[in-house]
Formats: structure tokens, C-alpha cells, sequence
């Protein structure tokens, strides 16, 4: 198969244009709509300070090597930031990646972990509960990178959420009929304390990050958390994936539905106002956070 615009050897068809496109072209394709996903989304403004998720996975590490690129003489910052949450036998590798793509993209790293933040490692943390794993995990790193990027000053968060997270985050709400949090996916509503976070990969499946990862010479050969399976999330990811191969586009449909939604509710009243943690001082809906919640914390 041959490239549809310079006949040169076709790597992949895009799913966005349908066209058949060799590496260069289909890099190029990603990093335009990269952009255009910043620019739409009004994501990145001068001056701004921005704070790369890192995991050392592979979005997370396209998303700061394509950042990176694309922003090369902005005025803008960009530095990252991992966090450690104790996983033996798995982190070791990943935070070693992390640490590597930093320092060949000469992009500043700071390093948090839930020893240093939560005093435990996940492992402990999650050992003998009765929820997985995974909520343990969601909730502490989501609290951990909002309070390093806060500290550090950044003005926004950039996590490495594609298509495919989106369309399986939405559709876990739906499932659950838990329309408080389904708003809280919402790219544009800022809350005091957070720090606002921005996803330039949201429309951008899966596969196609892997393969710019690759065709980049950035695709890390990351391990599977041992975790994962334990969650909802996997559950939810197993079905979207059938549906994609059997109705293909439905990823798409489900982002683009809830984004019609959000669009219909501009008006709505704002989601739950935030108070403070009486144990953090952390943002909370309540008087207790979900991190201190989890953790047992109750004075």
C-alpha cells in the first residue's frame, strides 16, 4: 500500500482522514492535530507554565515528546512531573523511562511519591482493603500531581488522556449514572485550588499514540500494571474495544455525544462548589477529601 499523498510506503490509514499515510506524513498528521486540539480548546496561552503528567507510559511520554516539539519557541514552559506510587516490580522500569525522556528533551523532571505525600506506598496502602487497587491509585495520584503542580507553579496540567480514556471515563459515569463526576471531565471548568488540566490526545485513539510513540523512537516497553485488571475501568475498556471492532467509530461517537451534552449545559450551575479538607487543606466536595477519606484519616 502506498501513501495517498507522496506514494511512498503507507504505515497507516488515519482513522480521522481515512487516508493512507507513510511515517512522515502520518507524524505530521498527529502533530497538526495536536495543534489543532490546543488551539480549539483554547488549552495553552503565553506565559503559561505547564505541568506534563508523566508516567513514563507510553501516552504520557508522547504527549511530552509532541509538546515539546510543537511548542519549541512559544512562550511557554514546560517541565513534567512523575509520580512514584510504590508498585513492585513495575514503576522501577517506568520511572527510569520517564527519567531518560526527560533528559533527552532536556525538560525538567520532579519526582513525588505516595512514600513522601501519603507516608506508604500503594502496595501497603491497598493491602487487605476491600476496594482494588485502582481507586487507591486514581485518587492519591490525581491529589499528588494537583498538589505538586500547584506548589510548583504551573498554570496548567497536561495528562496524556487519548480517545480511547475518554470514551471509557464517560462511558464508566454513564454506567454508574454519576453525572456530578461526568461533569468533572470537562476540559474547560475551572475550580479554585486545582489546577486546570488540559488533554491535547483526547481525540486521538489509542493505537495511533502507540505508533507515533514508535515511528518517534519514544515508544517505551513499559510493563503492564499488575493492578489493572482489578478495576472497572479494565472491565469497561474490554467492551469499548468490542464495540470498536464491531461498530467501528463508536469511541468517537461516545466523546462526541458527551461533548454535545456539555455543550447544551453551558448554563448549568457550576458542579458541587469546593471547600477545604480539615485534614489536608486540600480542595474537597465536603469537609473531607477523597484521598484522606480513603486513607482513614479522620483528624
Amino acid at each position: 500500500m502506498r501513501c495517498s499523498i507522496c506514494e511512498d510506503a503507507a504505515v497507516a490509514r488515519s482513522s480521522r482522514s481515512r487516508k493512507l499515510l507513510c511515517s512522515s506524513h502520518f507524524m505530521e498528521a498527529f502533530e497538526d492535530q495536536v495543534a489543532e486540539t490546543l488551539k480549539a480548546g483554547r488549552m495553552i496561552e503565553d506565559g503559561d507554565r505547564i505541568a506534563v503528567a508523566l508516567s513514563g507510559g507510553k501516552d504520557s511520554t508522547v504527549l511530552l515528546y509532541v509538546l515539546k516539539k510543537i511548542l519549541a519557541g512559544e512562550a511557554v514552559e514546560l517541565f513534567a512531573i512523575t509520580i512514584d506510587e510504590g508498585i513492585k516490580g513495575y514503576r522501577e522500569d517506568t520511572i527510569g523511562y520517564a527519567r531518560r525522556i526527560s533528559e533527552d528533551l532536556c525538560v525538567e523532571l520532579k519526582m513525588i511519591s505516595f512514600r513522601d505525600e501519603f507516608g506508604s506506598d500503594l502496595d501497603r496502602i491497598a493491602k487487605g482493603r476491600d476496594q482494588a487497587p485502582c481507586t487507591f491509585c486514581g485518587v492519591l495520584r490525581k491529589s499528588a500531581l494537583n498538589r505538586a503542580a500547584r506548589d510548583l507553579g504551573a498554570t496548567k496540567l497536561a495528562t496524556g488522556h487519548n480517545l480511547d480514556d475518554e470514551a471509557q471515563s464517560v462511558m464508566m459515569n454513564y454506567l454508574k449514572g454519576d453525572i456530578e463526576r461526568l461533569f468533572r471531565l470537562s476540559p474547560r471548568r475551572p475550580r479554585p485550588g486545582l489546577v486546570p488540566r488540559i488533554k491535547p490526545l483526547r481525540h486521538i485513539a489509542e493505537k495511533e499514540v502507540a505508533l507515533y510513540g514508535i515511528l518517534a523512537g519514544v515508544y517505551p516497553e513499559a510493563p503492564e500494571c499488575p493492578y489493572a485488571h482489578s478495576s472497572l475501568r479494565f472491565e469497561i475498556r474490554r467492551m469499548m474495544n468490542g464495540l470498536e471492532r464491531d461498530h467501528p467509530g463508536t469511541k468517537g461517537s461516545v466523546l462526541r455525544g458527551f461533548e454535545k451534552i456539555l455543550s447544551s449545559a453551558e448554563d448549568r450551575p457550576a458542579v458541587t462548589p469546593l471547600s477545604c479538607c480539615r485534614i489536608c487543606g486540600e480542595p474537597s466536595v465536603g469537609d473531607l477529601c477523597k484521598a484522606c477519606h480513603l486513607l482513614g484519616r479522620s483528624r
